[in-house]
């Protein structure tokens, strides 16, 4: 067999890598109220905990002691913004002529405008899987239209620009779809302690209940569940932190230049081998100084293939459209993999040349 076709099947074979756990979770055993939690985490770790999926939620149980209750990093603000499932903004908003109506945080498609309803109503809906749409027909609130659709595909669809809103009432007109459907549009005024985009909730029934107007924090009860409430920040409780495994660094530095500050100070530059993974990269990139900022990827000229600095092939793709696709002009000069810090947060080929922030990983203790 060709050698360079025996190389191509093999990197292709190493699709399905295990992704390691981006975020490190310390159980501080200490009662305080919720500031001081945030101040003795920020100064001691990263931040309060930020929970992203039950995979988080699992992982930080795992270091929780047997204890009542415990602060986490989700606290409320006095601004409803509307977001999507994924974590992004919502930029693009297809409202029909008055909606929002100001009362609900949850959004349906209806002959491809969008209503505001309570999100405890049930509705068919729509998960968005690899490069495809999947309609489910069943009748469900939107949390649990949220969690089949993270559970059996990779989340709520969202619709972040009007080509992507024509696609949506494309599908649903081809599929025949006659019922209303959730998209992965809702608000809520809580935010993470460390600034993250996670739209993660888990809170027990009837919680938010924001009793008495005072309830502006989150705490976990640590049973089998590990459900949240809303209780005063004024409340005592131990709490956990935790240590992100990506860190920016707002230096401007060409690519190979990066490559070594990451090597020399931490393990390389980040690769990002999954949705999950991206979320993350997204929650960094945002406190970017440059315009886009490097990742571990890079262009191997002989078969114009990507592959990440830790070996593996681009399987999880994410390229703005032009970039990662077409044939490279290795000749010129060598290019590289960014993502950009705004918009989409795309991925684009550089120039190995232009100087940018650039993300490095820290690798598991």
């Amino acid at each position: 067999m060709d050698h360079t076709l025996y190389l191509f099947l093999l990197l292709i074979a190493l699709c399905s890598v295990s992704e390691c756990v981006q975020r490190q979770y310390h159980f501080i055993n200490v009662r305080k109220n919720w500031t001081e939690a945030q101040r003795f985490c920020r100064e001691n770790y990263t931040d309060l905990a930020t929970v992203d999926n039950m995979n988080d939620m699992n992982e930080l149980k795992k270091s929780v002691e047997s204890v009542q209750a415990i602060w986490i990093g989700l606290k409320r603000t006095s601004v409803d913004k509307w977001q999507w499932s994924s974590g992004e903004p919502a930029l693009y908003l297809n409202w029909r002529s008055g909606q929002p109506d100001g009362r609900d945080e949850c959004a349906f498609m209806r002959n491809g405008e969008w209503h505001d309803v309570s999100c405890s109503n049930s509705l068919t809906f729509i998960c968005s899987s690899s490069n495809r749409l999947v309609f489910v027909n069943q009748m469900k609130t939107w949390r649990d239209a949220q969690s089949y659709c993270r559970q059996n595909h990779i989340d709520l669809v969202s619709v972040r620009n009007q080509n992507e809103n024509k696609q949506v009432q494309k599908f649903i007109n081809d599929s025949h779809i006659s019922n209303d459907v959730w998209i992965g549009l809702f608000r809520d005024s809580w935010q993470w302690s460390d600034q993250s985009d996670s739209s993660f909730r888990d809170w027990a029934p009837g919680e938010p209940s924001n009793d008495r107007g005072v309830e502006n924090c989150t705490m976990i009860y640590s049973n089998a569940q590990g459900q949240w409430n809303d209780v005063s920040c004024n409340n005592q409780f131990p709490f956990v932190c935790h240590e992100d495994k990506l860190i920016l660094i707002k230096e401007t530095l060409t690519w190979p230049e990066a490559l070594r500050y990451c090597r020399q100070n931490y393990t390389d530059l980040v690769s990002v081998h999954s949705v999950e993974m991206q979320r993350r990269v997204m929650n960094v990139v945002k406190r970017a100084s440059t315009e886009a900022v490097w990742l571990g990827l890079h262009n191997y000229c002989q078969m114009n293939m990507w592959l990440w600095l830790s070996g593996e092939i681009v399987c999880y793709q994410n390229w703005a459209p032009g970039n990662g696709t077409t044939p490279e002009n290795c000749s010129l000069t060598k290019r590289k993999g960014a993502v950009q810090s705004g918009g989409d947060q795309r991925w684009i080929s550089l120039p190995e040349t232009h100087k940018l922030n650039f993300i490095c990983s820290r690798s598991e203790e």
